[in-house]
C-alpha cells in the first residue's frame, strides 16, 4: 500500500519553485460525441488538445517575483513534476513544455498570514513518464 507521504517538486525555467501552495494541471483531450435524432454517439468530433495549469506560490522569497517576470515578459518555460521525497506517485515525472503565463492573481496583503499569488497559464507539449516498465511514456501533441 502506499504510504500518501510524497512531496512533489515543481521545476519551473530550471530551477525549483517553492514554497508551493498547489498545483493542478488539466488535460483536456478534446473528444465529444456526435449524436443524431436517430441515435447518439453515431461519431466523434476531434478539437485539438488543450493543456492548462493553476499554480498558487506564496509571496516569500523569490518564486512569486520569477514567476511574475516570466509573465510579464511573454517568456516560455518548462514545468516539470516530480516526486522530492516519497514513492506513492504514479508518474516517474510529468513535463509541461513550452508554457506560458495568461494570468497572475495576487491576494492582499494582510497583517496576519502569507500573501500568495495564483498563476494560471497553458503548455504546449506534454510528457508524461510512468514508473511501471508495462506502460509506454506517453507524450501530448
Amino acid at each position: 500500500m502506499p504510504d500518501w507521504n510524497s512531496r512533489l517538486t515543481v521545476i519551473a525555467d530550471d530551477e525549483v519553485v517553492t514554497p508551493i501552495d498547489s498545483f493542478s494541471p488539466s488535460f483536456s483531450l478534446g473528444a465529444e460525441a456526435l449524436h443524431s435524432i436517430e441515435q447518439t454517439h453515431v461519431g466523434v468530433v476531434y478539437s485539438p488538445q488543450a493543456i492548462t495549469f493553476s499554480m498558487t506560490v506564496k509571496a516569500i522569497g523569490d518564486s512569486a517575483a520569477r514567476l511574475t517576470r516570466l509573465a510579464l515578459e511573454g517568456s516560455r518555460f518548462d514545468v516539470i513534476l516530480q516526486e522530492a521525497e516519497g514513492d506513492s506517485w504514479s508518474f516517474a515525472q510529468i513535463i509541461l513544455s513550452d508554457c506560458l503565463i495568461t494570468s497572475a492573481t495576487p491576494t492582499p496583503a494582510t497583517v496576519s498570514g502569507t500573501p500568495a499569488a495564483t498563476f494560471s497559464g497553458f503548455s504546449m507539449a506534454a510528457t508524461a513518464d510512468y514508473k511501471s516498465s508495462e506502460l509506454e511514456d506517453t507524450t501530448l501533441p
